[in-house]
């Protein structure tokens, strides 16, 4: 039988860096998803006040 030659010696600086680089696309795709649910909260609220706004003008 032969041995198994040794893993190089930059295998878990390469496993970190693989997390790292995970981590980060995960990090990036949440930071766009929060945006994404402010602008639409800010514009659910902008659109009831507007609502509300015509509203009271046209109340008789």
């Amino acid at each position: 039988m032969t041995p198994e030659p040794a893993p190089p010696e930059d295998a878990p600086a390469k496993a970190l860096e693989n997390l790292e680089q995970a981590r980060l696309a995960q990090e990036t795709k949440d930071e766009r998803q929060v945006w994404y649910f402010l602008a639409y909260f800010l514009f659910g609220i902008h659109f009831i006040a507007f609502i509300m706004i015509y509203a009271v003008r046209h109340a008789k």
